[in-house]
């Protein structure tokens, strides 16, 4: 009586067999991923800082460059990297690019949000306490405007993620290049279990932030104990 065949053999979609063997491929690719992300997320946020301070500052540049940030992000992932192709070639630069120039939208306005929700009565006290505008900013406007701007973070944290698998047509793109090579070779356990990490990297990720966001802002969470202890 011959044995059935194992789940790689048969091609299964679902298969312990492909991750025990597979388990430094896919390793190897979750922290590319995560690499990836991180430093384009990083990155993204130091370029849509100083970019929101311009538009609040000099509210003439709000249509330029929020108009600018809303065209990059509508521009497809294959169009942008073919655009950014003759200056990267192909290397992992060429996605981090890409990759930064998508979150510009989502950071600039969260950014630009967070601090047009401070109170107006904390930008008087702090005036009249003698903090100047450098001090304003980090010291009261910065510390309020969080919320938003984690917000801001997380959504562009996870749709970096999802982004980043895009990165595979010049292979660097994380566990993107393991589901586009399963895809090619109709490996399905390779496709579903890359996929299963992709989404669960993201929410690992969005939860993370959240925890941060909460340990940063303590204050938003008075409220809610308040709310229920009545």
């Amino acid at each position: 009586m011959s044995e059935a065949p194992g789940c790689l053999a048969a091609n299964d979609w679902i298969c312990g067999e492909y991750v025990r063997s597979r388990a430094q491929e896919l390793t190897d690719a979750t922290v590319q991923h995560v690499w990836i992300t991180v430093v384009s997320v990083l990155i993204g946020l130091a370029v849509a800082f100083p970019l929101a301070l311009l538009v609040r500052t000099r509210p003439r540049f709000a249509g330029p460059v929020l108009g600018l940030t809303t065209v990059l992000y509508t521009v497809p992932s294959l169009a942008m990297f073919s655009l950014l192709l003759p200056f990267f070639g192909l290397s992992a630069a060429l996605v981090v690019t890409g990759l930064v120039l998508y979150s510009l939208t989502i950071l600039v306005r969260n950014i630009l949000a967070g601090l047009a929700a401070v109170p107006e009565e904390a930008r008087e006290a702090a005036y009249g306490m003698g903090y100047g505008r450098g001090r304003l900013l980090w010291e009261v406007e910065l510390p309020l405007a969080l919320p938003a701007v984690m917000a801001g973070v997380r959504m562009a944290t996870v749709s970096t993620i999802a982004l980043t698998t895009v990165g595979a047509l010049v292979d660097h793109g994380g566990l993107g290049t393991l589901i586009t090579s399963g895809l090619k070779s109709f490996f399905k356990a390779q496709v579903l279990t890359a996929s299963v990490l992709c989404v669960l990297l993201a929410m690992a990720a969005d939860l993370l932030l959240l925890g941060v966001q909460r340990l940063l802002t303590p204050w938003t969470r008075i409220p809610a104990r308040a709310g229920g202890a009545g």
